[in-house]
């Protein structure tokens, strides 16, 4: 029979479909199987679960004369015909196909975060068959397993967990499934709440799990072992395990130009670079260490701060604090006059700021800088974490200057180090894998 088989040569999934009937007249059975995301349950019923149960006319006679049915020969071709979207029916031990295949492209909405220029446009759903579809129809490999779970005792959120069953790393895998037992939650309604809880570590610095909304990205991830979540309710996926290097990577890395995506690579980790240290650099040259900088740069700060009446690190303090607020405010507020009104106020505070002499035109300058150079970073997760990191490094440079930016610097990368994403190590650069994959990011649980 084709069940028996199809369980056989097929991996086990949630979302493969199959059942068997019997007609209670005729006592004759019938058999189908296919994939319930990529596949149009109504039109299944219209042309075979109906008919057959009518009995109105031979079921045999539609299957032949139909164009619609194709007879199968060969069991070697159930694999590829179920990954696209085709239904296997049994009967009378011969087996047929039928093309039902679903595409749900238009129902997705555009990515909002993880924005692309000549990639893919659309995003997760919240609708947990919706992705699926999508993510079948990404990768159409017989190797992947959906396995299906529910978490939150009150809220029993669906969650699908998805990956290639001859890919993925075993142990990895067992981490994750035995950190999903573990949840004892009333409510689990999204992937960030999810995230947290299968970090494990209160005081992460790094985050430890991609959370992801396009397609793409999460095809390459299944494609390299990788373990993606689905949640019902929520338009994004986690992807683990991953390392620190797969979050300065974009989707865009992947259709443009070598020299182009090299190009940008680097630009990123300046960015880091600078959006980390420049904060606690300008305290430090300004209050302790004037000999790091050039004669005229120095003559130049210390011009500029002239007016300015409390110590360098207020002035750094409160420009910083002010552009928080302007971000946080540009989330909060109407999307119809975000972005209109932080702009306005942004400019109309900094130029009124330092034309009173509350701080200098030089700290304008680098406040700038380090606001854009955050949001050059791809990962909206990383790039939160960037936000944290530049305070630490402010305040040893209080009390340490330089030499205190090299030892905050020093702790991050002992932290990075120390760092597992279920069982691998988070910083470690995989160039065979790394620079094909990009940008799936990376999650600790450990």
């Amino acid at each position: 029979m084709v069940l028996d088989r199809l369980k056989i040569i097929l991996s086990p999934a949630e979302d493969l479909i199959q059942k068997e009937m019997t007609h209670p007249i005729t006592g004759q059975k019938l058999e189908i199987a296919y994939y319930l995301p990529i596949c149009d349950e109504p039109k299944i019923h219209s042309f075979i679960t109906v008919p057959f149960s009518k009995n109105e006319y031979p079921f045999m006679t539609l299957l032949q004369s139909n164009p619609n049915f194709t007879k199968v020969t060969d069991p070697a071709t159930w694999n590829d015909l179920l990954m696209r979207g085709q239904v296997l029916i049994e009967y009378q031990e011969t087996v047929f196909s039928f093309d039902a295949i679903k595409y749900n492209y238009n129902d997705l909405p555009e990515a909002k975060l993880e924005t692309s220029i000549t990639g893919p446009q659309h995003s997760l759903s919240e609708d947990p068959i919706t992705s699926l579809n999508v993510i079948r129809n990404a990768y159409m490999s017989p190797e992947l397993v959906c396995d299906k779970m529910t978490v939150g005792n009150l809220s029993q959120t669906s969650l699908f967990i998805l990956y290639d069953q001859r890919k993925v790393n075993k142990h990895t895998l067992d981490l994750v499934m035995n950190k999903l037992a573990s949840i004892h939650l009333d409510l689990v309604q999204s992937v960030g709440e999810l995230e947290r809880l299968l970090n494990g570590k209160k005081y992460q610095l790094f985050p430890t799990l991609l959370i992801t909304e396009r397609i793409d990205r999460i095809g390459r991830a299944l494609s390299f072992g990788k373990i993606v979540m689905v949640m019902k309710g929520s338009q994004y996926a986690l992807i683990l395990p991953v390392t620190f290097f797969d979050f300065m990577h974009a989707v865009e890395d992947h259709y443009e130009s070598i020299w182009m995506t090299k190009l940008l690579i680097v630009l990123r980790y300046i960015a880091l670079f600078i959006t980390t240290i420049l904060p606690g650099l300008y305290i430090a040259i300004v209050s302790y260490n004037p000999e790091f900088a050039r004669l005229q740069l120095a003559f130049s700060l210390v011009a500029s701060r002239s007016i300015v009446p409390y110590p360098s690190f207020i002035e750094v303090l409160i420009m910083l604090v002010m552009i928080e607020m302007l971000l946080e405010s540009s989330i909060r507020i109407p999307k119809l006059i975000g972005s209109t009104s932080t702009t306005v106020g942004g400019l109309i505070l900094g130029s009124a700021i330092q034309q009173a002499g509350l701080v200098s035109s030089i700290m304008i300058i680098v406040t700038s800088l380090v606001a854009i150079s955050n949001f050059v970073l791809p990962i909206h997760t990383m790039s939160l974490a960037i936000r944290f990191l530049k305070y630490p490094i402010m305040v040893v440079a209080i009390f340490f200057g330089v030499a205190g930016i090299f030892l905050g610097l020093f702790f991050y990368i002992i932290c990075l180090c120390s760092t597992r994403s279920f069982g691998e190590y988070y910083f470690r650069f995989r160039g065979d894998v790394s620079s094909q994959q990009g940008d799936i990011g990376g999650a600790d649980a450990a």
